[in-house]
């Protein structure tokens, strides 16, 4: 609705996990890098992390596109499944041909090795991605790991990246999972951006949707930072919405008070309120933190001052800080 209105030939703050549009911060281009060594490796798993909305769909995403022509990648975007339902997944991906109504645990498996060698001998590589990872079940994370046994003496057949919510974390440090855990050579846990990045951010996704110009001020963009605490797809959310906001309204940028509209709509008046707490919770703090140090510099200086001793004037005090004898009565 306001692409043409700001002279946007797309739409730069959807939410959809479009790899054009990610932004390379620090922690993004570590998390690549972390995928992309992992899957050379050789190794058995490869674990990226993070909150939701932090882009760990997107790195995938760009990965998909670094992946050699010589790989073959099963990509599971569902994984609440059962063990024989994961397996048939995989050998759908990966064009596999089994009996309809079985639900053999062994003829997957079976099946699977036997494609698995057939692509070893070929010179290619097997890649396992599985997206939401955090919903896997114990039983269906074991079988995974007994996949990854599938080997030669030298190279594993199979390579499994798995991307996740942090619970995942908590669910690999399972006793009954410490075998898997072993086994991940590769992890990364994708934190938000920081407040420097935002302004960098939004100037990305500007600029690939065909705006150099900015369309937020400095002040909103310090706003967005403090209502989404730096997570991409919040920004998306709230930045879509404000610029609609500027649209109806005939704006050319969007201010802090628009922003906290946008704010209001895409998560109602309770979040609002929320926000505006927080906000003033971070200003108490600001304002305690610098009382805090403004009394111990007093205290400080208070402290560095000469002591005097009790009935003797402070003018008469030498440089030598001695108090010269008392003359008047010698004098009388």
């Amino acid at each position: 609705m306001y692409k043409e209105y700001f002279g946007l030939k797309k739409n730069p703050f959807s939410i959809a996990p479009d790899p054009q549009f990610l932004y390379m911060s620090e922690r993004h281009r570590e998390a690549l890098a972390h995928l992309i060594y992992g899957m050379k490796a050789d190794s058995g798993f490869v674990l990226l992390t993070g909150e939701v909305g932090t882009g760990k769909t997107t790195i995938c995403r760009c990965l998909l596109g670094q992946i050699p022509e010589h790989a073959e990648i099963a990509f599971i975007l569902n994984p609440k499944l059962s063990v024989a339902e994961l397996l048939a997944t995989i050998c759908d991906e990966l064009g596999i041909v089994y009996p309809g109504q079985t639900s053999s645990i062994k003829v997957f498996i079976d099946l699977l090795n036997a494609y698995l060698l057939e692509i070893h001998s070929q010179e290619k590589q097997t890649v396992l991605i599985i997206d939401e990872a955090q919903n896997l079940s114990v039983e269906v994370l074991e079988q995974i790991r007994l996949l990854t046994n599938l080997e030669t003496d030298r190279h594993k057949l199979l390579q499994v990246i798995m991307l996740g919510q942090p619970e995942l974390n908590r669910i690999l440090d399972r006793s009954e999972l410490r075998q898997l855990s072993q086994r991940v050579t590769a992890r990364y846990h994708l934190e938000p951006l920081s407040k420097s990045e935002i302004e960098g951010y939004l100037r990305h996704r500007l600029a690939v949707a065909g705006v150099e110009r900015p369309l937020f001020t400095l002040q909103a963009v310090n706003r967005l930072y403090r209502l989404t605490g730096g997570v991409p797809r919040l920004i998306n959310l709230l930045c879509d919405r404000a610029l609609l906001g500027a649209y109806t309204k005939g704006l050319n940028v969007v201010s802090p008070a628009l922003l906290m509209e946008a704010y209001n709509e895409v998560f109602g008046k309770r979040a609002a309120r929320a926000g505006k707490k927080c906000f003033l919770q971070w200003f108490m703090i600001a304002v305690l933190s610098l009382i805090f140090v403004a009394g111990i510099v007093f205290l400080t200086l208070l402290i560095r001052q000469p002591v005097i001793e009790k009935g003797t004037s402070p003018l008469v005090v030498e440089k030598s800080g001695t108090i010269p004898p008392d003359t008047t009565k010698q004098q009388q």
